[in-house]
């Protein structure tokens, strides 16, 4: 058996588990909190979104993307996917800062970076679920 197939087969190791563990709460309470914020109609988000110009439906659907992804995060089975959906709701609000907010983006590409890793993590979950081998 090559290195590669030996590597691939062995499980994760529990550093590996526990780091996957730490990020995956970390990035659902950065998008859980959001979510609230968006959908209770936070007086800041209400800004940023009309400063956006899409309306309040676009700050409840994002809300809404947001609470279904950071629960997502948490659950083993749907983790990695999201995750995914998650790093979408990222792109579009490093967007939205660079072109329309002009505020800090640099926390979106931090957000993106620690999604991308998580779903590296999990990728073994991912291909699983799609049926397909690592």
């Amino acid at each position: 058996m090559n290195a590669v197939a030996d590597s691939l087969s062995k499980p994760e190791t529990r550093a590996v588990t526990v780091f996957t563990w730490v990020l995956r709460i970390l990035l659902a309470g950065v998008f859980l909190s959001g979510a609230v914020m968006k959908l209770t109609g936070a007086p800041m988000m209400i800004a940023e979104f009309q400063q956006v110009g899409l309306g309040d439906w676009f700050r409840y659907f994002t809300g809404a993307l947001e609470l279904v992804g950071g629960v997502a995060v948490l659950l083993p089975a749907v983790s990695p996917l999201g995750a995914a959906l998650l790093l979408v709701v990222d792109l579009g609000a490093c967007i939205a800062q660079v072109r329309v907010l002009h505020q800090d983006w640099i926390h979106t590409i931090v957000i993106g970076t620690l999604l991308v890793v998580l779903i590296y993590l999990q990728r073994a979950r991912l291909s699983e679920r799609f049926g397909r081998a690592a």
